[in-house]
């Protein structure tokens, strides 16, 4: 090696900084939390906006079909610079658990491939390869260790990500996630509920439950109600003021979850419920093991013991085999449903995928048809549920995100306790909220997809909140007025004691 090689290797690692660009889900996010609490635990340093990192990181999903195009076309574009800068790439979650070597074919100028089961081994993977200088790849069968176990950088000063299983034992033909996550493994109560506590004690109000079925938690050690004596365990812990959890399966939400949901002060009136077809027959052909008429009798039950729930929901159209009579029939479901919002859908093959090889795939043409009329009568039904806000007075948790918008309104951004979006504006004079603070106010007016809110100081009500004066310690921090370096607009790292590796 070179002396200017030499040069060049020690300076880069003394002061390595890196990037993490997630694609994907809820659970891709909290996986590029961990991964940044580990890098960070390992000496790294977010890059600052506009700085050329030392490291990039892809954190993948697998479940759309553009999902390969996007990944491969960001590589693409790295390629020039890693050659110019020397950075070092690392590919990982789904996608690179499904492609594996696929990655370094298509893409040689990779340093590190790593899959969802071995999150904790990018560091030592780094190391590796730059020690070795070849790329080094590592993609595990089954899960190394417990996402949850690892060291975190939380993205929210005021909210958390709180996985309590990983992987799935349903078999839905258009789904990949099962043989890229595995069999569900459940955690242990007492794991999740030292997790969320030390999530509260690090300044945390409000956290979110994750699992792939996240209400078929407990079936690893045999207990069918053990997401419902969770959500109530959660509702005793002090200064947890709002809990969330993503993403349901129909099939399993029993009524214990709804008695639950509705009788723990904390958890929040809103429910995220993949409906994915309206058409019994595709249900069947998709292994979706509920119906329509059972998808819909939940919604009852909920709405009668919490009836200013917000429901949300996934729906995929154009699954192989959709006639239009099964399109209107998913149409039917939705106006019954009045979802808040949700999350659509054009069906694409995924390889690997009983889906993938069923006759009759929908020529796009009538798929993108389909989709706009899903959307404009999903469009109509969200603009009707917000208007029916207007009047309504909503405790707001404070966001550090304004919105697009923020700066030529003057409007700060908060969440209301059934997750909707609501822009706010402070009236003169009163006091200004910090991100984590509560405010209550009326809402004034109604957009397409969020809510307005221009209160008369007589109308505004402001509380702080422990994730404020957390907001506040994070901030003199970054500013060096504290004694540990953490960015002014994240809050530190939360680790159930794992060993580090130190980046050399």
């Amino acid at each position: 090696m070179t002396e200017a090689l030499l040069d060049r290797t020690d300076t880069q690692t003394a002061e390595r900084t890196y990037e993490v660009r997630t694609f994907g889900c809820q659970m891709n996010v909290h996986d590029s939390e961990r991964i940044s609490g580990l890098l960070e635990d390992a000496g790294y340093a977010k890059a600052p906006d506009g700085e050329t990192p030392d490291l990039v990181v892809f954190n993948t999903c697998a479940v759309r079909e553009n999902a390969d195009n996007r990944l491969y076309g960001h590589l693409g574009q790295l390629k020039p610079l890693k050659e110019s800068s020397g950075m070092q790439i690392a590919v990982g979650g789904c996608l690179a658990q499904k492609d594996q070597n696929t990655v370094l074919e298509r893409a040689p100028w990779v340093d590190v491939v790593f899959g969802t089961h071995n999150i904790g081994s990018l560091p030592t993977l780094l190391e590796r390869s730059r020690h070795n200088q070849e790329a080094s790849i590592e993609i595990l069968e089954a899960l190394e260790t417990f996402p949850s176990t690892l060291p975190t950088k939380r993205e929210s000063v005021h909210s958390g990500w709180v996985s309590i299983s990983v992987g799935c034992n349903n078999t839905c033909t258009f789904c990949i996630v099962p043989s890229l996550r595995g069999k569900e493994k459940d955690r242990r109560p007492g794991e999740i509920l030292a997790e969320v506590q030390a999530l509260v004690d690090d300044g945390a109000v409000e956290v979110t439950l994750l699992g792939q079925n996240v209400n078929t938690y407990g079936v690893e050690f045999g207990d069918r109600a053990a997401f419902a004596k969770l959500l109530r365990a959660c509702g005793e812990i002090e200064g947890l003021e709002r809990v969330r959890f993503t993403s349901p399966h129909p099939a399993s939400f029993t009524d214990d979850v709804i008695d639950a949901m509705a009788e723990t002060h904390n958890v929040m009136p809103q429910l995220h419920m993949p409906l994915q077809s309206g058409s019994d027959r595709i249900l069947k052909a998709m292994r979706r093991s509920y119906r329509g008429k059972k998808f819909l009798g939940i919604l009852d039950k909920v709405r009668e013991r919490m009836p200013h729930a917000a429901v949300t929901t996934d729906i995929i159209v154009g699954f192989p085999g959709e006639s239009e009579e099964d399109f209107e029939d998913t149409m039917c479901v939705v106006e019954a449903s009045r979802f808040s919002s949700a999350f659509t859908f054009q069906y694409s093959p995924r390889p690997g995928t009983p889906a993938a090889e069923m006759e009759d795939q929908i020529p796009k043409e009538i798929v993108q048809k389909r989709f706009e009329r899903l959307i404009a009568l999903q469009n109509r039904i969200t603009a009707e549920e917000n208007a029916a806000m207007v009047g309504t007075t909503q405790e707001l948790l404070v966001t550090a995100d304004s919105g697009s918008k923020g700066e030529q309104t003057g409007r700060l951004t908060g969440r209301a306790p059934d997750n909707r979006l609501v822009h706010f504006s402070i009236p003169e004079g009163s006091p200004t909220p910090r991100p984590g603070d509560f405010v209550t106010v009326p809402i004034t007016e109604a957009g397409s997809f969020h809510l307005l809110s221009d209160p008369a100081a007589s109308d505004y009500q402001l509380r702080r909140s422990r994730a404020g004066d957390a907001w506040d310690r994070w901030q003199a921090d970054s500013c060096g007025v504290g004694t540990t370096q953490v960015e002014g607009s994240k809050p530190g790292s939360v680790s159930l004691g794992m060993p580090t590796l130190r980046a050399q």
